[in-house]
Order: C-alpha cells, then sequence, then structure tokens
C-alpha cells in the first residue's frame, strides 16, 4: 500500500484527504488544531492529527512512518510550516509537493494592495467608515493600532472558545466579533457588509478556492472598497488540479469523476433545482452551450472556481472528459430536464460505458410544465413532440389529440402550421405559442389559427394546440368504404384491405409504399397505423391523385406524401421503405420489386392480385428474389344486397394477397 504524509490545512488538503483515502492509499493527514481535524473527519485508510509539529517533529515522523510522499497543502500564508516542511524532507531525502493557490487577476471592484496585516492596518488609519476584517484571529493584534479600532472594525474568526477568547483580550466583543465557520457565500458576505455598514473589506489574497471571488463580488454589490494583503512571496508548486492528476497517475489511482447531467430550466437560474445549483457550485468542470452553460455559471456563484468547455455535442463532451482525465466534479448543462426531448440519452449511453465513471441526472424545469402552467392546462392528456430536426406531421396529431405541445425548431414553423390546419380544415382549435420562456421578455400568446398566419416566434418557443373536437382513431378496425372520396378510381375494399394490413405487420414508425394507391384508402389506414412514420403514395393517374388529396384532407392525414408518376422511376429518390404494398405495377413487377429490395434488403412486402396472370407473374418474381417464401390467401367476399323483401349476396373479384419479407441478401443483377 502506497504512503503519503498530507499537510492539510485547507479546504484543498481536505479534498485530498478524501481522494486518496478513497483510492486506498494509506494518507497521514495532520492539521495544527483539532478543529481543523474535525473537518477532514474519520475515514478508512486514514491517520488524522492534529498536533503542531517542529521541524524536528515531522523529520522524526518522516522518519519512522517512511511515506512515499509529502504534501504540503497548508495555507498560503503558513510560511513557517512550508519551511519546517521543507527542511524534514530535505533532512530526510522525502519527495515534497507543495500545493499553491492560484492567485488569480481580479478586476472591477475599487480595490487596494498591502504587503503585510501591520501596512493594512496603517493604512485605515488614514481612512474613515466601518471595516469587516476578514483575515482571521492570527494578525488580529496589528489592527488595534487603527484607532477607534473597538467601533470600527468588524472582526471575523472562527468559533473556537480559545480564538474568541483572545479577541476578546484585544478588545473586539459583542457585535465587533463575529464568531463563524466559512465558507462564505457572496450573498453572506454582501449581508454583513450591508448589516455593519461597512465601507471597507479586509481580505488576504486566498485564490479562487479560499473565497476570494465571493468577497470580491460581494464588495462590488454592497459598495464596499476592498483591502488586499498581499502573499508573502511568489510560490512554486502544483495548483490542485495538477496535484491531485499526480497523484492519480503516480498511484495508479483509476478516474472516477462524479458527473452530473443537470438540468437548468429553460435558462434562467430561476428555473433550477436546489440540487442542479448545489452541483453547479461544487463543479470544477461547468459544460455546456449558449445559454445553458451561462445559467450553469451563474447557479456557480463564481464563474472563476470552475472551468468552463462550450459544447453541446455528445461524442466531443465524452471526447473532452476522457483525454482531460483530472476534473472529478463535472457538470453536463442540459437544458430543460434531461428526461424531456434532450441529448441526455445519447450522452448518459456514452459517458456509462466508463464502468468507473459516476454518472447520475439532475431533474429541471421543463418547458412543457413552465408554459401549461402559465395557461392554466393540465398536460397529462397532451401529446408531447419535438420539431428540432425531424418530421412530426403535426397535423394528424393535432387532429385526433385534445392537446399538442411542441418544441419548436423555427420562427417560422407557428405560421405555416396555422395556414396548414386551415386547408386541413382545422379552424377551430386554439393556439398558444410561447418564446423566451422564463426570460425578462417573455411572450405568451393565444388565439384561431387564423390568427397566426403571419407569425414568427422567437427561436425559443414552444406551442400548445387545443381541439375541442378531436376525431377518434381507428387504429384497431378497417373504415368504411363509404367514408373516402370514391370517384370513379377503383377502391381496395374494406375487407381485403383489413387482410392486407394486418399481412403487413405494420409498427408505429413504419416508412410505407403504398404503389398504385388509387383512391388511397390503404394510405390512410397506413397512415393511421404508423402514425409517427410516414407514407408514400404513389399514383400515376393525375384523377386519382386528386381523390388521395380530398381523402388526405378529410382524414387530417399530412403523415401522407403523394408521389405522381410510375413506379419503379418514381420511388428511386425516395427514403427506404420498411413495408411495401403494392396495388398496381403498370406491367413493372419484378423492376418494382427489384428496386425496394436494393433500398432495404428486409422490406416486408404485401401485394394484391385480381387476374391470375399477375398472380402468376408475382410468384415467378418472388421464386427469384431473395425473399421468404410467400404466404398466398385467396379472399372471395360476397356483400348481401337488397331484393325485394330478401337479401342476395353478391360476390365481389376474388384477390389474392402475397406477403413476403426480404432475406437481407443482395438482390441478383439481371
Amino acid at each position: 500500500m502506497y504512503k503519503v504524509f498530507l499537510f492539510a490545512g485547507t479546504t484543498e488538503g481536505r479534498e485530498l484527504a478524501g481522494f486518496l483515502s478513497r483510492a486506498g492509499v494509506e494518507v497521514f493527514v495532520f492539521t495544527a488544531t483539532e478543529y481543523g481535524k474535525s473537518l477532514i473527519g474519520e475515514a478508512e485508510n486514514m491517520v488524522l492529527s492534529y498536533e503542531r509539529l517542529s521541524a524536528e517533529k515531522m523529520e522524526e515522523q518522516i522518519r519512522t512512518e517512511k511515506p512515499d510522499l509529502v504534501v504540503d497543502a497548508t495555507h498560503p500564508y503558513a510560511e513557517l510550516v512550508t519551511e519546517n516542511i521543507r527542511s524534514a524532507c530535505i533532512h530526510t531525502h522525502t519527495e515534497l509537493i507543495r500545493l499553491v493557490r492560484d492567485e488569480g487577476t481580479w478586476d472591477g471592484g475599487d480595490i487596494t494592495y498591502v504587503s503585510s496585516a501591520k501596512e493594512a492596518a496603517e493604512f485605515l488609519s488614514r481612512t474613515e467608515g466601518n471595516v469587516l476584517l476578514t483575515t482571521g484571529s492570527k494578525d488580529l493584534a496589528e489592527f488595534t493600532a487603527v484607532p477607534g479600532y473597538e467601533e470600527r472594525i468588524y472582526a471575523r474568526v472562527l468559533s473556537l472558545p480559545d480564538v474568541a477568547k483572545s479577541c476578546a483580550g484585544l478588545g473586539f466583543r459583542g457585535s465587533r466579533l463575529i464568531c463563524m465557520q466559512g465558507p462564505f457565500s457572496k450573498e453572506l458576505n454582501t449581508a454583513m457588509l450591508r448589516q455593519y455598514d461597512c465601507k471597507w473589506m479586509v481580505t488576504k489574497a486566498s485564490g479562487m478556492e479560499g473565497g476570494f471571488p465571493e468577497k470580491l463580488e460581494a464588495a462590488k454589490e454592497a459598495g464596499a472598497k476592498l483591502l488586499i494583503i498581499g502573499r508573502p512571496k511568489k510560490e512554486e508548486g502544483l495548483n490542485f488540479k495538477e496535484c491531485r492528476k499526480m497523484l492519480r497517475e503516480r498511484f495508479q489511482i483509476p478516474y472516477r469523476p462524479e458527473i452530473t447531467l443537470a438540468g437548468v430550466g429553460m435558462g434562467s437560474i430561476e428555473m433550477m433545482t436546489g440540487e442542479a445549483v448545489r452541483a453547479c457550485q461544487n463543479a470544477d468542470l461547468l459544460i455546456g452551450a449558449g445559454r445553458v452553460l451561462e445559467a450553469a455559471e451563474k447557479a456557480a456563484g463564481n464563474a472563476h472556481k470552475a472551468e468552463l468547455y462550450k459544447e453541446y455535442k455528445s461524442e466531443e463532451i465524452f471526447s473532452f472528459i476522457k483525454s482531460h482525465p483530472f476534473y472529478y466534479h463535472i457538470v453536463i448543462a442540459m437544458s430543460g430536464d434531461p428526461g424531456f426531448y434532450s441529448g441526455a440519452k445519447k450522452l448518459y449511453g456514452l459517458l456509462s460505458s466508463e464502468k468507473e465513471w459516476n454518472v447520475k441526472a439532475v431533474s429541471g424545469i421543463s418547458s412543457l410544465s413552465y408554459f401549461m402552467a402559465k395557461l392554466h392546462l393540465s398536460w397529462e392528456d397532451a401529446v408531447m413532440v419535438s420539431c428540432h430536426g425531424q418530421k412530426t406531421h403535426l397535423v394528424q396529431k393535432i387532429a385526433s389529440s385534445r392537446k399538442v405541445f411542441a418544441i419548436l425548431g423555427t420562427g417560422t414553423e407557428v405560421g405555416e402550421l396555422a395556414k396548414e390546419l386551415l386547408q386541413y380544415g382545422l379552424d377551430d382549435v386554439i393556439f398558444h405559442t410561447g418564446e423566451r420562456l422564463s426570460y425578462p421578455d417573455e411572450k405568451i400568446r393565444s388565439g384561431l389559427p387564423q390568427e397566426f398566419l403571419c407569425c414568427r416566434t422567437d427561436a425559443l418557443s414552444v406551442l400548445c394546440v387545443e381541439n375541442p373536437r378531436p376525431r377518434k382513431r381507428f387504429a384497431l378496425h378497417s373504415l368504411q368504404d363509404d367514408l373516402f372520396v370514391r370517384g370513379k378510381v377503383p377502391m381496395t375494399k374494406q375487407e381485403v384491405r383489413s387482410i392486407t394490413l394486418s399481412k403487413l405487420k405494420l409498427l408505429k414508425d413504419a416508412v410505407c409504399y403504398d404503389i398504385g394507391a388509387g383512391t388511397g384508402s390503404v394510405s390512410i389506414e397506413m397512415a393511421e397505423k404508423a402514425y409517427e412514420g410516414r407514407v408514400y403514395a404513389v399514383e400515376k393517374k393525375p384523377e386519382a391523385a386528386d381523390l388521395i388529396r380530398q381523402n388526405r384532407r378529410k382524414f387530417c392525414m399530412d403523415s401522407i406524401h403523394i408521389v405522381e408518376g410510375t413506379a419503379p422511376e418514381a420511388i428511386k429518390r425516395l427514403e427506404p421503405p420498411t413495408h411495401v404494398f403494392i396495388g398496381g405495377t403498370s406491367g413493372n413487377l419484378t423492376e418494382i420489386l427489384h428496386s425496394v429490395l436494393k433500398k432495404n434488403p428486409r422490406v416486408r412486402i404485401v401485394m394484391n392480385c385480381i387476374t391470375l396472370e399477375t398472380l402468376t407473374e408475382a410468384v415467378k418474381a418472388f421464386q427469384t428474389l431473395p425473399v421468404t417464401e410467400p404466404d398466398i390467401v385467396n379472399v372471395t367476399v360476397s356483400r348481401a344486397k337488397k331484393a325485394g323483401s330478401y337479401h342476395l349476396m353478391m360476390g365481389e373479384n376474388p384477390v389474392y394477397i402475397l406477403a413476403c419479407s426480404g432475406t437481407g441478401e443482395a438482390c441478383r443483377e439481371d
């Protein structure tokens, strides 16, 4: 087992102690006080000591335990301790690593720098106004030289009995002595400055980890001036991130980052949960793009503490984390809620492939729940759709649903949809649009489709459409023939249509071809069953194509795309089908079959034949093509027809239904 001596007088030291102990490294942790020991807490593989050690005692401990490495993570101002540690390591020939803080560059406030506590006291003696002293109790005696210090100076020190007693002995009592344990947020610092009407705030250049940014921001907000006691000398060593990376590589510690996929709502910090905010505050790396990264930054409360990586692509994020194995608290900011139309699904799959990584998701307030609450509408019965980069066929969903909620992808979609709904006769639905939700310039509008014909929205927008009279879906049965607009074009009859569709075995997201679509009756029922897919109705006759348009409008099936022309030429540029129905071939059966099998070698094919010649041609074609053995049935339907007081059964033409699937093999070229 590896062994490390860690002198931990800082927050970073405490984190390193936990990091090493969890990794199975035996770590001896030394603090200057029992209070410091209590902040670390007992842990496996950890030995704690709060004895103040001289250089000789340190040397004796090192010779006895023989650690592999000594880490000095004491406070930047603990010069004597740092020198004693260095001396002990030199005499024992032990490797020493000094953990240093990045001092940083700070702008934007009223700042004065001095070199020591004595110089700070001399400077304050030439000023007026109350002072919040945040440098602790060690150099407090120096500030008793400030005239009227008992009334002017409010000293913030650790809440320890001996500290309070020594401060009281110097004249700091009552409200002038603030005994508290940090860390201190910007809000708390600001409240103290305002509570005590302080014109000055005295601090050390304690760096990012020491809470300096929170003090700077608080001073600016409260209108106080900052007096900074600079560091005694410039130190060389490793910062916290570098030190942790070195320890991981030195002791072969697996990289086990904690990664949080945090929903940040619609982009304002008010829409984030407390859990998401805390994750951002603890992060050493924030990842995201645009407004979501800005929200995560604000939630962190300290834009300098965590490093930022602007990216939204899952592969790039995964690659970055893997190639930068020194961030241990990573937050990936996701728009809205990670579980609602989010990139979190793909990203979670990538991150979870690394078994050592601890990945979790934190929910956010989605645009759906926020917007529907604004409208005073429930959303358990709403159909939810995202229009980002995908065909959604909103007309069909709106026609059959009481409510449809859509996340929009462009600013023109509302106007285009309003026009389309009017074309389909859906003129009584109610539009609700929401733009820049949760921002100060949030905009919500409601009205009929005709009121939105010229509407353009912000890219950050959503839509809810209410339909007071949704049509009933007929997914489990076939429609009666007289419901279709017929004309003089032949139509696949209801009973045959029902068997045909059952043989097709459609899936909800199927991509369907209806070749020789006629009136479009099969296309209509395909679209109903494949309600998340697409249907291409291929028809060469103009009068039939017009009937398909009329039926598409009547049944509000905007997922049907009419392709005028003769197959196979007409289907060359279409996307590959998953299911094909062939109702008419114009003598091109073999070419059509070759074409669809080339597009998808596993396509499902169903064909209806009336003549024996077509049946013979189909059987021969299927025998030479890479398809499964065709399932062939003959269907004869008779319908009752009234003749006086009697009913006669009148036979329809018998129909042969052939069904098969591609085997996955490539078609042989003739």
